[in-house]
């Protein structure tokens, strides 16, 4: 007997040895294999970028992973009271295995042989944070293995919080949130700290299974999961029982934040500052640094150049009448399920679609565009309203704009055309007004003129129907809004605004073509002083005072002031037929507002990286002594404007008003209506295809222009002065709206002397068509009456210049209108 169980004890032995070297020599070609746990100390997940308006707004958040890193001393302890009670309750004490939990697992799997039921895998937080960083996600024993032996060592090397920060910050909540605090913002659009009980005990039971415990497709699994983790933080003694009753009677209250854009009406801005980080940064910083992009956004301008801009296209559009139904709606499909799979104007808000359910010579019948739930079903409910003969009587012109294309409301309608629409009245009102999205567009830019930080920026009707950004992008003739830096080269060289110049025909030939110049609406006006020609906007005195300084000076000031990188020097480019960008023009008449110092043109204040280092700062000023510790009798600090000057401030000014000539008797007279000094200039290209308006206060400048996108007539009449100015004076009574009014500067030096307005020469008292003129020292209004031009015009042959150059500008059209 004693021999039998010595035997096998000694097979029993051999076994245990045999086993043990060979879990010993598979342990070892799986340590082997192990990834290296130190990278953990590296950690630097893919992190949000965030975009913020100049008030520190949140514009826009970009990200392949939404996540927003929250170092562990961020985190509220509640919050990581319901995530250890929900995945881990003896983290704090186990080595990186729970071995209880280990134990209990085995048990409910042993139960479980036989059912539907998924394994328990009883991981630990460490256990998971070595998953998801270091090995896949196979169901493998294997991995299993790898796993636990990783945890172990994790433990040794990284404290208990260290790993808890990794594991809140990496794992997958659902919706694209990644880490705690995108999830906070994803469900709740709150921050971490904001979380109620029953919110984080939602956000905890996530990391198990985001699409079983959706909160709105399973609603019902996801409230039993959040209340099943408020019971573990009561159990555990993180919560007292009466909490735990409260936030279990509670709903989910889910807000899902949706869209990566979130100030209104910023949408254009936020674009374009994307496009320019990944131009700067490239695509991967900006969808995984967890840059902090602060930019230059005036949200309240930003809304007030929407609104203007929105207003005016309507307002034309609507005189040319009824384009036709978005779509129509056909067969037997119930009509909300049908106009629900319409896409709209999201960034539209004022407008909803609907579908006419009935016209008649009365009224139009409507159905107005049903919701989605949080789940993406359309819901029930059917909301239907009226739309009266008065509120679209502009559809029934054609739209060619005849006059009576239609006489009532069936004329025009039909059961079926899918339709957008405006509530009149307050949010209960069944009425509503016809609307459509304008064909013509355009672009508006805002600027701070001493900084070049652009405070609002306008792309088009809406970026939802077409990204396009006007303002940036779209290459257009800015037509006579280009004279004043032809006029402003002429100061800067010897010219004075009394300098008289002929306004009458005048004609270039260039490789057997004829150009002749005309004046908007024909016609001459004889000798005219300058300020004449700037303020009437004479196209025969532009070019003969380009031709008379040469081309050339034109074009180096046109790219010195960043209109055109290089200019063609003929003289068909003096009215504006080249073409640039809005956001060019108006930085060009910054340097004018500021004296003639140079700017930068920036949508971005300042990046800082994830560490929140600042790796760009826009202003390059420097201001020495104002960071001092404390005030000891010191003079104040003083800013050194570093900047070049381009201009001199004297000649800035005599353009300036020049301009504001233009706005007081010239082309923008009675359209431009502020209480304060305002310059600008009208501009409008040849056939009226173009309509622009450029002008500034001493602390702000703002240009807009308007045009269809594949260039077209507006019209006759659609000029610079009859459809921009308005909204340029729209616009600027908003955004200087609670600001008080300011005077521009006269540079110290400049001389006011009273001319006659016509001939340029020193006024007699009581002259009616006295001005004060500004001149530089040295200079002053001529002794005797001479004309620029003169000569030429009183040959017995017609005036004839020409150019060899300006062939291809005559091919391509003039510019420069009005």
């Amino acid at each position: 007997m004693i021999r039998l169980i010595g035997y096998f004890f000694g097979l029993a032995s051999v076994l245990f040895l045999g086993v043990t070297a060979a879990v010993a020599v598979y342990l070892s070609g799986i340590m082997r294999d192990l990834p290296d746990y130190e990278v953990l100390s590296a950690y630097a997940p893919p992190v949000t970028t965030r975009v913020h308006a100049g008030n520190g707004e949140l514009m826009a958040e970009y990200a392949k992973e939404k996540r927003l890193f929250l170092p562990i001393q961020a985190i509220p302890d509640r919050v990581k009271a319901a995530f250890i009670a929900a995945e881990d309750k003896n983290f704090y004490n186990h080595p990186g295995v729970d071995p209880y939990g280990l134990a209990r697992a085995v048990v409910n799997n042993i139960q479980n042989i036989g059912s539907d039921r998924r394994p328990e895998g009883a991981s630990t937080i460490t256990q998971q944070v070595a998953k998801n960083f270091l090995l896949t996600s196979d169901q493998t024993v294997t991995r299993k293995v790898k796993e636990a032996i990783l945890s172990f060592r994790i433990e040794k090397a990284y404290s208990k919080d260290k790993i808890l920060e990794l594991y809140l910050n990496e794992i997958f909540y659902g919706q694209n949130a990644y880490g705690i605090a995108a999830a906070a913002l994803t469900y709740f659009n709150k921050s971490v700290t904001e979380l109620t009980i029953a919110e984080t005990a939602y956000l905890a039971g996530l990391p198990k299974g985001p699409n079983n415990y959706h909160p709105f497709r399973r609603t019902e699994a996801a409230i039993i999961r959040r209340n099943y983790v408020i019971d573990r933080m009561a159990e555990d003694g993180y919560i007292t029982a009466e909490e735990a009753s409260d936030a279990k009677k509670q709903d989910l209250g889910v807000n899902m934040r949706r869209g990566s854009s979130y100030l209104f009406a910023s949408d254009y801005f936020a674009e374009e500052v994307r496009r320019q980080i990944i131009a700067q940064y490239g695509e991967q910083t900006l969808y995984e640094g967890g840059l902090s992009v602060r930019t230059s956004l005036d949200p309240r301008m930003q809304i007030a150049a929407r609104k203007i801009l929105q207003n005016g296209l309507i307002d034309y559009d609507e005189r040319r009448g009824f384009h036709g139904p978005v779509v129509r709606l056909e067969g037997a499909r119930e009509w909300g399920e049908a106009l629900a799979e319409v896409p709209g104007l999201r960034d539209v808000p004022e407008w909803k679609l609907a579908t006419v359910l009935d016209a008649t010579p009365d009224h139009v019948e409507i159905g107005l565009q049903p919701p989605r739930d949080g789940g993406g079903r359309v819901v029930a409910e059917r909301v239907t309203g009226t739309i009266q003969p008065d509120n679209m009587k502009w559809a029934y012109r054609s739209a060619t704009g005849a006059y009576r294309n239609a006489r009532s409301p069936d004329q025009v309608l039909s059961r079926g055309d899918v339709i957008y629409v405006e509530r009149i009245g307050d949010e209960n009102s069944t009425q509503w007004r016809l609307r459509q999205p304008p064909k013509v567009q355009g672009g508006l830019v805002a600027m701070d003129p001493h900084t070049g930080r652009v405070l609002a920026m306008a792309g088009g009707f809406s970026f939802a129907q077409s990204e396009f950004n006007r303002a940036t992008q779209a290459m257009r003739q800015p037509g006579s809004s280009f004279k004043p830096f032809v006029y402003a080269a002429a100061l800067d060289n010897g010219y004075t605004p009394a300098s008289v110049i002929l306004d009458a025909p005048v004609e270039i030939v260039s490789g057997g073509k004829l150009w002749r110049p005309e004046n908007y609406g024909g016609g001459s006006a004889g000798p005219s002083t300058l300020r004449l020609g700037i303020e009437k906007s004479r196209n025969l005195m532009t070019v003969r005072l380009a031709d008379d300084m040469g081309m050339s000076l034109v074009a180096e000031y046109a790219e010195r002031f960043g209109i055109y990188d290089k200019m063609l020097p003929v003289l068909a480019m003096s009215l504006g037929s080249g073409e640039t960008t809005v956001l060019r023009m108006v930085s060009a008449y910054s340097v004018l507002a500021n004296g003639g110092k140079q700017i930068k043109p920036t949508l971005v204040d300042r990046i800082q990286d994830r560490y929140g280092k600042t790796i760009f700062r826009h202003e390059e000023r420097v201001c020495e002594g104002c960071n001092a510790q404390s005030w000891t009798g010191q003079d104040e600090p003083q800013i050194v404007d570093n900047r070049e000057q381009v201009l001199d401030p004297m000649t800035a000014y005599q353009i300036t008003s020049m301009m504001e000539g233009v706005v007081k008797r010239g082309t923008a007279a009675g359209k431009i209506q502020l209480d304060r000094d305002v310059a600008g200039k009208t501009g409008t290209t040849n056939d009226e295809k173009d309509a622009w308006f450029v002008g500034y206060t001493p602390d702000l400048v703002a240009g807009l222009y308007i045009g269809y996108d594949t260039p077209a007539p507006l019209g006759r009449g659609g000029t610079g002065g009859a459809l921009a100015a308005p909204l340029f004076n729209g616009f600027v009574q908003e955004a200087v709206k609670g600001t008080p009014p300011s005077k521009f500067i006269v540079p110290e030096g400049m001389v006011m002397i009273p001319v006659d307005r016509k001939t340029g020469m020193q006024s007699a008292p009581g002259d009616p068509d006295m001005i004060m003129e500004a001149f530089k020292p040295g200079t002053g209004p001529a002794d005797s009456f001479s004309v620029i031009g003169m000569d030429s015009v009183m040959a017995p042959e017609e005036i004839l210049r020409t150019s060899p150059q300006a062939n291809q500008a005559v091919q391509s059209g003039s510019g420069g209108l009005f």
